[in-house]
């Protein structure tokens, strides 16, 4: 897991009953004013009264929703809330756009509150998806009732676009034919993401490769051209929070004590941006919800149960 981090430096990137929603139909949008897309998730509820607003969560890079189902179970049990683990667009089952920015995904999760009738929620994102929602939560700051960002932070982050964009270029350039099994694919998948990065990376990065039942084609769950195009994109996303004002509702940062992600000399400005704010560290990386779960869970749901 400490190997797979590393790779990932450049971009910010059992109770409870689960409702699955099928993947909608895949749309493209060319123009840089974000239309929003309609996006696939899985919701958890529990046996507590659901009192309080739902929770929505984004999940990181080559990430989907699956990302947040232990974490999400194990949360039913403690809030009483109902929680929303979300694909972002361009990964997982949600649908593929030509546009991927933290703008575009917090318009998407404000269709995503609409259409569902919720006037606010808590908001909780890792990574990648935790800048969306400290975008959303700056932009449309009536719709968060509270935030929670997940190791990363939204001032920098560290570099290698160059390891990036090989991880990319291999996933967009590679060829397998229909005859060939998951399994023969898989492998030959595999083979080409080692040149690029190192293992543990690449598994990660094959949880996204789908075979097609009917035809046999392989792809991509996430969308990787777009990905790897935006890439150089992501360094305007602080001058584009600075246009917006201060997120004052409460907000806590949970970060790895061995994560490059978030920096402690950052946090006086962080806090300018977040004035009521908190931060929590953990002796992790940058999955920090994933190597110290207990952990997480219980700042989570307590940050979730207080009632300011």
């Amino acid at each position: 897991m400490q190997r797979l981090t590393k790779s990932l430096r450049s971009l910010p990137f059992p109770a409870g009953k689960i409702l699955r929603i099928p993947l909608g139909v895949r749309r493209e949008y060319s123009s840089e004013t974000p239309e929003p897309v309609e996006l696939s998730f899985d919701s958890y509820t529990g046996e507590n009264p659901e009192t309080r607003p739902p929770l929505l969560t984004y999940h990181g890079l080559f990430g989907s929703k699956q990302n947040w189902r232990g974490i999400s179970k194990a949360l039913v049990r403690k809030v009483s809330r109902k929680v929303y683990a979300i694909d972002v667009r361009n990964h997982g089952e949600s649908p593929h756009s030509s546009v991927h920015n933290s703008k575009a995904m917090s318009e998407d999760l404000r269709l995503f509150m609409e259409q569902r009738s919720h006037p606010n929620a808590a908001c909780m994102g890792h990574s990648m998806g935790g800048r969306s929602m400290m975008y959303f939560a700056r932009k449309y700051p009536e719709l968060v009732e509270r935030l929670i960002v997940v190791d990363i932070s939204p001032i920098s982050v560290p570099r290698s676009t160059g390891e990036m964009t090989e991880i990319f270029d291999a996933m967009v350039s590679l060829d397998l034919s229909p005859s060939m099994s998951m399994s023969e694919g898989r492998k030959i998948a595999r083979e080409k993401l080692l040149k690029a990065t190192e293992d543990e990376t690449v598994d990660f990065i094959m949880l996204n490769l789908r075979k097609d039942p009917d035809s046999g084609a392989f792809s991509w769950a996430c969308n990787a051209l777009v990905l790897r195009d935006f890439l150089t994109r992501f360094d305007k996303y602080q001058s584009n929070l600075e246009e917006l004002p201060p997120y004052t509702g409460p907000t806590t940062f949970i970060c790895g004590s061995r994560s490059p992600y978030m920096r402690r000399e950052q946090w006086p400005q962080i806090q300018k941006m977040f004035p009521n704010s908190e931060i929590h560290w953990l002796e992790a990386g940058h999955l920090v919800h994933f190597e110290k779960p207990q952990e997480f869970l219980t700042i989570v749901s307590e940050f979730l149960n207080r009632t300011d």
